[in-house]
């Protein structure tokens, strides 16, 4: 049992990119789903696909690298996590590398980039970071 399926997701996608995996399966739950299609929508992988198997269900994450083999993705980092959640409101929206990186924000309209979160004048609890 995962108590903590989107830092199960993340390491996972670590774990695959240290190895040079072209891809990576992980348990399925919609909230990490949502994480990963957001990846997909900012550049960092090259595309998902959710797929059933038994009774579980997974996703596949193609991984993106460049010419010279090297990931797009050089960096993930957990914050909130289940026993010290992190929010920010729109005035304090985490900078991840002066720009270089993308906090992933959850916020009451679904998973936002700091991007749009900041452009939506939107708040939230900080999932994660990638740069």
């Amino acid at each position: 049992m995962i108590t903590d399926p989107i830092a199960d997701a993340l390491t996972r996608i670590r774990n695959a990119l240290s190895s040079r995996h072209r891809k990576v399966n992980i348990k399925h739950s919609k909230f990490v789903e949502n994480i990963i299609r957001v990846f997909f929508r900012i550049g960092y992988i090259n595309g998902l696909k959710v797929y059933r198997q038994g009774i579980s269900k997974y996703i596949t994450i193609i991984l993106k690298y460049d010419s010279d083999d090297i990931s797009i993705i050089h960096g993930l980092k957990r914050v909130s996590k289940p026993s010290l959640r992190m929010y920010c409101n729109s005035n304090n929206i985490p900078v991840v590398y002066n720009g270089m990186g993308t906090s992933i924000i959850s916020t009451s309209q679904g998973i936002k980039t700091s991007c749009k979160a900041k452009k939506q004048n939107i708040g939230g609890e900080v999932i994660c970071f990638i740069w």
